[in-house]
């Protein structure tokens, strides 16, 4: 299946770009190994990866049966983090996630997108300007780069839903 023969060169790529993350600017610690925010962004990278190449299809939220944006950040999240995501990108633009710069953005940040004045479409950052998403129909889930012209202006915001994850674990832990 070509899906199959795209795993490979996509989770070569993901190690890469693990290895030699852009360190985050401004004061955005790095992400540190062993820390839940650190765990589920690398089961959300690696879990986006395995997915490129799975057609997209609108209202798509499987693998079987394809994606539309939202559906493959939806689904990703869920099944990688345990984190249940709104079900389109303008609600998941809404969320009372902390607003993330495009200088600071890290692995498993939400990247969002509009025409005009509203969001329209949302990926998962990977590092090194780069996001998975599901661009259009006719399309396939792909890894794409943030200075691309359309993607760089149309970019509005990324966000951290990953940080309420590790609140949320310190937490429990700390009883």
């Amino acid at each position: 299946m070509p899906e199959h023969r795209l795993l490979l060169p996509c989770l070569a790529l993901l190690a890469a770009l693990a290895g030699c993350s852009s360190h985050p600017r401004r004061s955005e610690a790095p992400l540190a190994a062993g820390t839940p925010r650190a765990d589920a962004a690398n089961a959300v990278l690696f879990r986006a990866i395995a997915l490129v190449g799975t057609p997209y299809r609108y209202g798509g939220n499987t693998p079987q049966g394809g994606f539309d944006c939202s559906g493959l950040v939806g689904y990703v999240f869920l099944d990688a983090a345990g984190v249940a995501l709104p079900r389109t990108s303008s609600d998941m633009s809404d969320l009372h996630a902390r607003k993330i710069d495009r200088e600071a953005l890290q692995a498993g940040d939400l990247v969002f997108f509009a025409e005009g004045r509203h969001v329209s479409h949302v990926g998962i950052y990977v590092g090194e300007q780069r996001f998975v998403h599901a661009p259009n129909s006719g399309g396939t889930v792909r890894l794409d780069r943030l200075d691309g012209a359309w993607w760089s202006e149309h970019f509005v915001y990324g966000k951290r839903v990953l940080d309420q994850l590790a609140d949320t674990a310190r937490v429990i832990g700390s009883r």
